[in-house]
């Protein structure tokens, strides 16, 4: 379990989960579109090495989100609104229950290796875009698995069958913190 900024703690349906804020960098400005960071490379690896590996392969979801400017946070909301992601979310978490019916699993996290094998097939397009990734990154076993389970959930929002490429792009992008710098 980890706690936020504020040790604050998240619970999740059936399982307790939670969440983990960490700077990018010593000075805190790594990524920032308006302040340069002043950490050299060597500095961002040791700050980062903190972070263990394992821990890091057992968080789903890594994501950097940078400062919103003001003009941006006053704009009129042109996405989709909360009412249409709730729906998403939902017709997704239906056919997660239908998919997982009959097992201990009820949410595409949850899935074994087996149910991985059988529920998170590649074509061969989006085979070597996860093979290319894991290879460049570096990323384990335990990783590779996150990735088509996050790949699942991404197709199933977009109400696709198949996990294409662009699931599985989008997939490999929320691995941020396995990325190497230098």
């Amino acid at each position: 379990m980890f706690s936020d900024r504020r040790n604050a703690w998240v619970f999740g349906q059936l399982a307790l989960c939670g969440r983990k804020a960490t700077q990018g960098c010593p000075c805190g400005y790594y990524g920032d579109l308006k302040r340069a960071c002043t950490c050299t490379l060597t500095q961002i690896n040791q700050y980062r090495a903190r972070l263990s590996g394992p821990l890091l392969d057992r968080i789903d979801i890594h994501i950097q989100v940078p400062a919103v400017p003001f003009r941006d946070l006053a704009a009129e909301l042109s996405g989709e609104g909360s009412q249409g992601m709730r729906a998403s979310v939902g017709q997704a978490r239906e056919v997660q229950g239908r998919r997982f019916v009959r097992t201990r699993a009820h949410a595409n996290a949850q899935m074994t290796s087996r149910q991985v094998q059988a529920h998170c097939a590649l074509g061969p397009e989006a085979r070597r875009l996860l093979e290319a990734a894991m290879e460049r990154l570096g990323l384990s076993a335990r990783a590779y698995n996150r990735i088509l389970k996050i790949s699942r959930t991404i197709a199933d929002l977009a109400g696709d069958q198949a996990i294409t490429p662009a699931h599985v792009a989008e997939a490999i992008q929320y691995r941020s913190l396995d990325r190497k710098f230098g």
